[in-house]
Order: C-alpha cells, then structure tokens, then sequence
C-alpha cells in the first residue's frame, strides 16, 4: 500500500473516531512506526513510498481511534524545545502549559541565580523548561505520584540533573527554602470531582490524582496559595495554570491570602489560562 493512502485513509478514521489533530497524527504515528521522525515520512510520501506490513501501525491505529493519547503510544510529548518522556501514570503536557513556562523563565532571566520552585511537576516539563533556558536558575520541584515522579526523574536526569526533584505532597511545600523563593509556579489539579471531562483522552487515560481537586476544583489551590506565601520571598511571584472558569474564583482567592498584583493572564486562545501575583 502506498504510505499517502495509508496516511489518508487512517485520516478519516480518525476524524470519524472525533479526533481533531486527524492528519498530523495518522502521520506522527506512522513515522513512530517506521522509525523515522515526520519530516522524513512526508518527503517518503512525496516520493509515492509504500509500506509492505502495515499490521504494527494498524495495531497503533486501532488504539488512538479507541482515543489512548497519541503520546502514550510513542512514548514522547513536545514541549517547548524539549522532548520528555511520558506514559500511563502521569499527565501528559499541554502546549497551554507553555505559557506557565514561559512566564517562569522570563521572570528568572531578570534575576541572577534566581530559585525557581515547581509545584505539581507531573512530567517535569515547567520545571525542566525553565532549567534549560536559564542556565543560572536553581531549579526544585515536587511531585507527589508514584507513576508520574519515575517519569520526571527520568526527564530531569535527560535535561537538568543538577536541579532538585523531590518525592512529595507538593501542599507540604519545601520547608528548608521557606522565604527564599522568587518564582514558583504550578499546574495543580483544579477539575471539580463531580465533573467529566470531555475529551476521552482526559477522562479516561490521565491519572485522576493530576486532574480533581475537591468538590470545586480549588482544594489544592488554596493550600498552595497558603503555602506559597511562606515559600516565595517578598517581591517574589507566583504563578498558576486554572480552568477558564475559575478566574475570578483564584483571583478573589489568592488577594484574600494576601498576594499582591494578582493579574490574569490569557492564553492564545483568548481565555483566562493562568494567575499570576506578587509576595
């Protein structure tokens, strides 16, 4: 068969399957496939390549029209410039989360030897953003799931082994570094538990621990508004990843804490996307 048919025709199953991303992904996979990276497959495609066993794709196909997240079944999800490993057990990251990283690492390159403190660090992608892209930072992050933190020692020894990973509940902070902190930030659980979310991928596939957080969503939220107001020192910023729903409610939250400057930030979407204050 040729690999643009190949390509084509699992296209439609995906689109049919509800799958928005239906191309790239047909041939992310197909490439995974083969062995060869995406821009390799299209120049094959170009040249009317074609596949003799397709029977191992099929396989893969046959698992993403079933809606198991693309990168769960290569292993690897892009963020930023970096390529992190990833699988069941811990929360795939999300291109809206470069925002989160691209503040921190903006706040931490007008600083010198700035701590950086990544809260809920899942894969570790925030933090080890931040710890390629300024060199000078002290990075440390917290991750409290046994699946997730065996990925992020993995992607931290890969990008930043120099830098602080710890086995926690990231509501218990890090009590040695209380008032030293100048920038932390965090994507914390923030779904309401009675809530289902409505992608597939997300409701079926991302570990539970990574998305509920009380009967509002902000049950993690306020402990890490208390917590950190001991972590960061004053002048110091925070900054959190939230629903679009829940601006005004974090907002309101963290100015009754006693954060200053708490502003809203949008994503490139046009929605409220993350929090960010001052100590």
């Amino acid at each position: 068969m040729l690999l643009r048919d190949l390509v084509a025709n699992s296209a439609k199953a995906l689109e049919a399957a509800g799958v928005a991303s239906a191309v790239v992904d047909a041939e992310i996979l197909l490439a995974f496939t083969l062995g060869i990276s995406r821009s390799e497959l299209q120049l094959k495609l170009v040249m009317n390549e074609s596949i003799e066993e397709p029977e191992a794709f099929e396989k893969l196909l046959a698992r993403r029209i079933a809606r198991e997240p693309l990168q769960h079944l290569t292993g690897v999800a892009y963020f930023r410039n970096l390529e992190l490993k990833v699988g069941k057990g811990v929360f795939v990251p999300r291109p809206e989360t470069e925002l989160l990283a691209g503040f921190a690492i903006d706040a931490a390159l007008k600083l010198e030897n700035p701590i950086v403190v990544d809260l809920c660090a899942g894969s570790g992608a925030v933090g080890i953003a931040v710890a390629t892209e300024v060199p000078t930072a002290r990075v440390w992050a917290v991750e409290l799931s046994k699946d997730a933190i065996e990925y992020a020692r993995e992607n931290y020894r890969s990008y930043a082994p120099r830098a602080t990973l710890i086995h926690g509940d990231a509501a218990a902070g890090i009590p040695e570094l209380n008032g030293q902190v100048d920038v932390l930030v965090s994507n914390p659980p923030y779904i309401p538990e009675a809530m289902v979310p409505i992608y597939p991928e997300v409701a079926l596939h991302d570990p539970k621990l990574a998305l509920y957080s009380g009967a509002d969503g902000l049950e993690l939220i306020r402990k890490l508004s208390r917590v950190g107001l001991e972590l960061v020192k004053p002048g110091g910023v925070f900054a959190m990843e939230h629903a679009d729903s829940q601006s005004e409610a974090i907002s309101q939250l963290l100015l009754a804490d006693g954060w200053q400057e708490v502003v809203d930030v949008l994503d490139l979407n046009g929605k409220p996307r993350m929090v960010t204050a001052k100590r």
